[in-house]
């Protein structure tokens, strides 16, 4: 995992976290429905960050593969 998708990773984990904490919170309050569905989306969100291809994707791509071919690693 490259210092880009790192990043990326860190941004959509900041924007789950909240919708995570509201649905454990109405789980909690007695609303689970509500709660459990908040729960799933905020695993949505994280979980088609890491796994589905966008176009956003393809430039960093596109640039980890150029600097992997440019810079050699010396440990292989």
């Amino acid at each position: 995992m490259g210092i880009l998708n790192t990043l990326g990773l860190v941004l959509t984990l900041a924007f789950a976290l909240p919708v995570a904490l509201l649905g454990i919170n109405l789980v909690v309050s007695g609303r689970t429905v509500i709660g459990i569905a908040l729960c799933v989306v905020a695993v949505l969100m994280v979980a088609l960050k890491q796994y589905v291809t966008t176009p956003d994707d393809v430039p960093t791509a596109a640039a980890e593969k150029t600097v992997s071919a440019v810079v050699k690693d010396e440990e292989n």
